[in-house]
């Protein structure tokens, strides 16, 4: 567990200890679904987090959105913490009273509980994508170019799309504001991908591959030559990157993910059924759920 996801762990350890020391409540007034005008401000949001780690000098955190949740009485707070050895993305709730918090995932629930998420995607994805179009399976990728994450899994899915023969995948850009040249490489990505498919995987291997050597400074330079080696005019890709209706098409994109409840990169869905810890998921577990979700 490297320190951010330790700060974490302690952060749910210290609000369940909070927790536990209020006194019993035997009624409670039915919970109010949040508005603007009754979610935690970043004031108090930054007030807790003070309280919580004022202590170590060497975290930070930045407060990256408040907002009612999907839950009915709940608050979702997305915060950055950050220490000299990373940062990492935290999601926590807060209760209508004001009181309480937790830490954890709402799930989707119900007889169906992927159809949302499934339905939500096969109306708005708009990225390249492989294998059979009338596939029983679609699998959509959310990543971002300038990821290490997604970098280190895509071997695993294109192994996993290499034996699925009843699968079909589809990229979805998500760029990380985090990430200094992730919008750019999405923009260069979107108009490849309208021009070839093949091409875009082409080039999104080939920018996984020279993560290391691209930078700002050298973005637009090195995201050219790349789309020239993947097959399409590099200079006009550049220039349908640079438009203003490309942007629009990643923002789009960005917006699709967060209704589904992307919080970072790679999170895939098999048939509206989020996995969002590729990595530490056993390859058999993923072959599996692809095969389950073709049998339904």
């Amino acid at each position: 567990m490297n320190r951010p996801q330790a700060y974490l762990s302690l952060l749910l350890m210290l609000i369940t200890l909070a927790g536990a020391q209020q006194k019993p409540v035997t009624s409670q007034p039915a919970a109010k679904t949040p508005t603007a005008a009754n979610v935690p401000s970043e004031e108090t949001v930054n007030a807790f987090m003070r309280h919580m780690f004022g202590y170590d000098p060497s975290v930070s955190w930045e407060v990256v959105a408040i907002k009612p949740s999907a839950l009915a009485g709940i608050s979702e707070v997305n915060v950055v913490i950050k220490n000299p050895q990373g940062q990492q993305n935290t999601k926590f709730y807060v209760a209508a009273d004001g009181q309480h918090a937790l830490i954890g995932e709402i799930i989707p629930f119900g007889s169906e509980p992927f159809a949302p998420a499934r339905k939500a995607l096969e109306k708005g994805i708009n990225g390249a994508s492989r294998g059979p179009a009338d596939a029983p399976v679609t699998i959509v990728e959310f990543s971002d170019l300038q990821c290490p994450h997604c970098k280190e899994a895509q071997p695993t899915i294109d192994k996993l799309m290499s034996e699925e023969k009843n699968a079909r995948l589809v990229f979805q850009n998500f760029p990380l504001q985090s990430h200094e040249w992730a919008a750019k490489a999405a923009a260069y990505a979107d108009c490849i991908g309208r021009n070839s498919n093949d091409a875009f995987w082409k080039f999104a291997e080939s920018v996984y591959d020279a993560q290391s050597d691209i930078l700002a400074s050298n973005a637009d330079e090195k995201l050219t030559a790349l789309a020239d080696k993947s097959g399409v005019k590099g200079s006009d890709i550049a220039t349908c990157a640079a438009r203003p209706e490309t942007a629009t098409r990643v923002e789009h994109s960005v917006a699709l993910g967060k209704s589904v409840d992307v919080t970072g990169t790679p999170t895939l869905f098999i048939n509206g059924r989020k996995v969002g810890n590729i990595a530490g998921l056993p390859y058999d577990v993923l072959k599996q759920l692809v095969e389950f979700a073709a049998k339904k």
